[in-house]
């Protein structure tokens, strides 16, 4: 009968269109396997799968060291697949994306550096590994883009790579410097970057000591039993050394970047630093030198405590938040602030890069500024503030002024307050403009004399606000 040839020609059309339509959809879906099942991870998964429910992307396979051990995030089994050998996503050509979110080195450039040669693209919140092999990463984004563009159209697979929430978890600024600033002159970026730090550093301020305010944040979870990479200041140098690359275009290898952390600062600085009208940050610097406030000096990028003066956007951080401030030239100081870390903070970002990877709209270069043009010395320029602790004497004062003077330090003012203890007192001295190097060697001198009770505490003053 024609008419029934006809309908099942008309079903076969259907049912091929059909088919067509959900390979179309199938094809169109980001694949993503994600390494690492922690906080973070927990926050990605349940951003993705529960929150945005996309058919644009889908997380089909979680890497951890357990399997069985208990997660606080529900995993949907029946489309998301939990392995313990990496291989099994990296292997994986139906997978498009890696995330990771493991921490460590070792391991995790392995896996991204797999993930990027199979053609996969991947996306990382880990500043350690960024900032220690910066150059590796840029160079092999650009070899396997370089590779497949000369495949020809058919084969051609560009892979990006994302790190928005490897600096100040979430807030957004490795998008801003990524695209915001094209038609500008970055001069100076410095960064609140490590929630623990400035916990602790707002804590003192209210009076509690080192050690106590130390043992809280432990307790809390804000710091790790070794706390070292933050107090040391680590943590916060290797976010710096991203920021400068995509500000300056220039890498700045990690181990050459001066980093004083905050395990010398007491509560004693805090109350000359309220004296002043000033507080105490943990901060990373970047910036252009200048002699005349033109900028176009050498780069110097640098950690350290800083005496910032309370109306300074930088003073406005409090707990564990984060703030960035970047000066340009057509801008002036833009500001940019929010949590620097948490579940969700952190993974709003990984997931804003990973949508970026899904649309297309992740910059193809993970470094747009390149430049060879500038140099580097870290040996920086600025005012700094001294604490001396002594034990009282005659001709103290005059001895300092006389040290400074060899070493080229001029004396901008200084600071006593009553003395209670003769045996055990401190006076602060402020300088004008100076290099870092001139100021450690002036410290290094006063330490060796009869009056010093140990080596001067010395840092940084932002006193042209």
């Amino acid at each position: 009968c024609p008419s029934r040839s006809t309908e099942r020609q008309q079903q076969r059309e259907i049912q091929r269109s059909t088919f067509s339509l959900l390979t179309a959809i199938i094809t169109m879906t980001t694949r993503i396997g994600m390494i690492g099942a922690g906080t973070v991870g927990g926050g990605v998964y349940e951003i993705i799968m529960n929150r945005l429910k996309s058919t644009s992307a889908t997380i089909t396979k979680i890497c951890v060291r357990d399997a069985n051990k208990p997660r606080d995030f529900q995993i949907d089994s029946s489309i998301t697949q939990v392995v313990t050998d990496v291989s099994s996503i990296l292997n994986d050509d139906s997978i498009d994306l890696v995330v990771e979110v493991a921490g460590g080195t070792a391991f995790a450039k392995d896996a991204v550096f797999t993930a990027l040669k199979a053609g996969k693209s991947v996306v990382t919140a880990n500043k350690a590994l960024i900032a220690e092999y910066l150059d590796e990463i840029v160079a092999l984004v650009d070899q396997v883009n370089n590779a497949a563009g000369s495949r020809g159209k058919e084969e051609k697979k560009v892979v990006k790579f994302g790190y928005e929430a490897s600096v100040c978890g979430g807030i957004p600024i490795i998008h801003t410097l990524q695209s915001a600033y094209k038609g500008d002159i970055i001069n100076e970026v410095q960064g609140i970057c490590n929630g623990t730090t400035n916990y602790m550093l707002g804590k003192m301020e209210d009076g509690a000591d080192y050690d106590e305010v130390l043992k809280e944040a432990q307790d809390l979870g804000f710091a790790e039993a070794d706390p070292t990479a933050d107090v040391a200041g680590h943590d916060v140098r290797a976010k710096i050394a991203i920021l400068a690359k995509l500000a300056f275009g220039i890498t700045v290898p990690i181990d050459t970047i001066p980093c004083m952390g905050i395990t010398d600062i007491s509560v004693v600085d805090f109350a000359y630093a309220k004296s002043m009208g000033c507080t105490i940050k943990l901060v990373g610097t970047a910036v252009r030198q200048s002699e005349f406030g033109e900028h176009d000096g050498a780069l110097s990028v640098y950690v350290s405590p800083k005496l910032v003066p309370l109306n300074h956007l930088l003073a406005s951080a409090t707990g564990c938040g984060n703030a960035v401030a970047v000066d340009s030239s057509n801008l002036g100081t833009a500001s940019f602030t929010g949590p620097g870390a948490g579940r969700y903070a952190t993974a709003n970002s990984v997931v804003a890069d990973a949508m970026r990877v899904v649309n297309g709209t992740c910059p193809s270069s993970p470094f747009p500024m390149l430049s060879n043009s500038i140099d580097v010395d870290n040996d920086f320029v600025s005012a700094f503030y001294i604490r001396i602790s002594f034990q009282d004497g005659l001709g103290i004062i005059r001895s300092v002024g006389d040290l400074a003077e060899t070493q080229g330090v001029s004396i901008h003012s200084i600071l006593q307050q009553p003395i209670t203890d003769r045996m055990a007192a401190d006076t602060v001295v402020t300088t004008e403009a100076c290099k870092y190097s001139q100021v450690k060697a002036l410290c290094e001198l006063i330490e060796k004399e009869e009056y010093a009770l140990s080596a001067p505490v010395f840092f940084p003053m932002i006193s042209d606000y």
